[in-house]
């Protein structure tokens, strides 16, 4: 564009930011006390996942004791899994989710 100036390590957009950003794995963990249905609720309405996928990777977790949810920048990772753990904790539920480098 004519009149722009881009500068070498400047980011101007949250979308390009995103776009550079590290990617990251969510991993969620199984616990004895959270019911199942709301950790599939969690994972169709915070991790927009469909209902099939979120109910197998809830039960991945329930018999493998952790499940591989997706991949995220890092701080939309950081986002979903802090309101995953909000939502679980007004509801005094120990539900954890996690983040690896991809």
């Amino acid at each position: 564009m004519p009149g722009t100036q881009t500068t070498p390590g400047i980011k101007t957009t949250g979308q390009q930011e995103t776009a550079r950003e590290p990617l990251f794995r969510v991993i969620i963990h199984n616990d004895d006390v959270t019911p199942m249905d709301f950790v599939i609720h969690i994972l169709v309405q915070i991790f927009l996942l469909h209902p099939t996928d979120a109910a197998r990777i809830m039960l991945t977790a329930h018999y493998q004791g952790a499940a591989y949810v997706q991949t995220l920048p890092r701080s939309e990772a950081q986002t979903r899994i802090g309101k995953a753990h909000f939502a679980a904790g007004l509801e005094s539920y120990p539900l954890h989710f996690s983040m690896e480098p991809e």
